[in-house]
């Protein structure tokens, strides 16, 4: 009987090892992927000390991190990250002009190769007033505005509530017409550090799909460009642009960040980031159901990528040409995936002024000094509900505060104007848009915990404006 319950015993822990040993293999390339990418990003890309990186932006967010460190190679631009000193590295590498790319099934020489021919993007600012140049006088304001008021609702951004709160507010600025009228930077922070937005990407994407609407490559009712299922047995043939945009494909999608997620699979253990999604079999039938998903938007990446001549190369060029050296957003970078298709979903990189620049772009309706850089009528159309948004919350690729169709008041955000727009991105970034106001808000920072909130911020600012 002893030697029973022995063998049980040794039984039952050889299970568990194996079942921790299972979980860690599959769970550390997320920690490590997740560290290397982002270490990579903020020091080579937006200048920042690694250390206090790590400790104050990437530990707080899981416990995965916790047995992680890394390395960095300073000569060739890469940083390395371990599990336990030794275990699931995973190697990120710097490339000018288009930041930093996870090196998964290929090496740091592969993608030093496929980064020939990117133009240089570096362009320097005039000295006229923003958003045409550097300059920003908040001195000389109309007499509407409460400057106390802003300035506490601008103070309260950056204060913690809490003793052990993690709000980490990193930028505010706020735009009234065309002008910048508050603005301020944590410790830091300056107008010329680059800041990743994370899934405000998404309604970048968006617009540069506009752009494509407007030279007549795309149309939003066309089936979706993906030879993968254009079989006649292929329920997925049916998808169409607009449904992908407005997450309503039917593609099964878990946008969950942590261990056996689709959405940290996809972004820090594939090569091809829109192959990932694009394998994805169908959980509903297209267009019956909403489902926020960042995998959908990286098909979007792959069809412009395509569409514009299918390398990295002529993507930046694309993306440099035709919208971010337009509206003067000169810092603005979207970082590509190891195939070479940016992550439309999740990795763009740009100062707070120049999000506010994008801001600036959509409250025009999509021109910039006269140009027209969107096509009529589509932001318009993109910040038009989505039916099986339950909340009227959702349009093309951007934040709505719409409200239930049968009773506008249950909406994201009750206490803030309907025709209020956003992107939106985990940890708290947001450029808000409120066309009735004349104003874009921008808030950016890595908050861990529930101390950040969009709706009382943006309510501060607006009580301290009188229309």
């Amino acid at each position: 009987m002893g030697k029973i319950i022995k063998w049980t015993a040794a039984i039952a822990v050889a299970a568990v090892i194996s079942a921790g040993i299972y979980f860690l293999n599959g769970a550390l390339p997320i920690g490590t992927g997740y560290t290397a990418k982002y270490i990579c990003s903020q020091l080579f890309l937006a200048g920042r000390d690694p250390g206090p990186v790590f400790e104050n932006d990437i530990k707080p967010t899981h416990v995965l991190f916790k047995p992680v460190g890394f390395t960095v190679d300073r000569n060739n631009k890469t940083v390395t990250a371990r599990a336990f000193g030794f275990w699931k590295p995973m190697t990120a590498v710097f490339r000018e002009g288009c930041g930093c790319t996870l090196a998964v099934d290929t090496t740091p020489q592969a993608l030093q190769e496929q980064s020939k021919g990117i133009p240089d993007k570096k362009m320097s600012r005039s000295n006229e007033l923003w958003p045409h140049g550097q300059q920003v006088d908040t001195q000389h304001l109309a007499n509407h505005l409460d400057q106390a008021a802003l300035d506490k609702a601008m103070s309260d951004a950056f204060t913690e509530p809490g003793p052990k709160t993690q709000r980490n507010t990193q930028a505010v600025v706020i735009v009234r017409g065309n002008r910048i009228i508050a603005e301020k930077y944590a410790d830091g922070f300056n107008k010329d550090t680059p800041m990743l937005g994370w899934s405000m990407a998404k309604s970048v994407t968006n617009t540069l799909v506009g752009i494509l609407v407007k030279d007549g490559v795309l149309s939003p009712d066309q089936q979706a460009p993906v030879d993968e299922w254009n079989k006649t047995e292929d329920p997925r043939r049916n998808i169409t642009l607009d449904m992908l945009l407005r997450m309503s494909s039917g593609l099964e999608f878990e946008e969950v960040y942590g261990p056996f997620k689709d959405a940290t699979y996809m972004l820090y253990t594939r090569y091809s980031m829109s192959d990932y999604a694009k394998d994805k079999p169908l959980a509903h039938e297209p267009d019956t159901h909403w489902n926020y998903s960042g995998g959908t938007t990286n098909i979007i990446a792959q069809i412009i990528t395509d569409k514009v001549g299918g390398s990295l190369a002529d993507t930046i060029r694309f993306t440099n040409e035709r919208l971010f050296h337009k509206i003067k957003a000169y810092s603005a970078v979207i970082e590509p995936d190891s195939s070479g298709v940016f992550v439309g979903s999740s990795y763009m990189f740009a100062t707070a002024r120049d999000w506010a620049r994008f801001g600036l772009l959509l409250k025009n309706d999509g021109v910039w000094d006269g140009e027209r850089i969107l096509p009529q009528g589509w932001v318009s159309y993109s910040t038009k509900p989505t039916p099986k948004a339950p909340k009227g919350e959702y349009g093309a690729q951007f934040w709505l505060n719409v409200g239930n169709r049968d009773n506008p008041e249950d909406r994201r955000l009750p206490s803030l104007p309907r025709d209020l727009y956003y992107c939106g991105g985990f940890n708290g970034q947001i450029v808000a848009v409120i066309p009735s106001w004349d104003l874009v808000v921008v808030r950016l920072g890595v908050t861990h915990d529930d101390s950040w909130d969009h709706e009382i911020f943006i309510k501060n600012v607006l009580e301290a404006i009188d229309v």
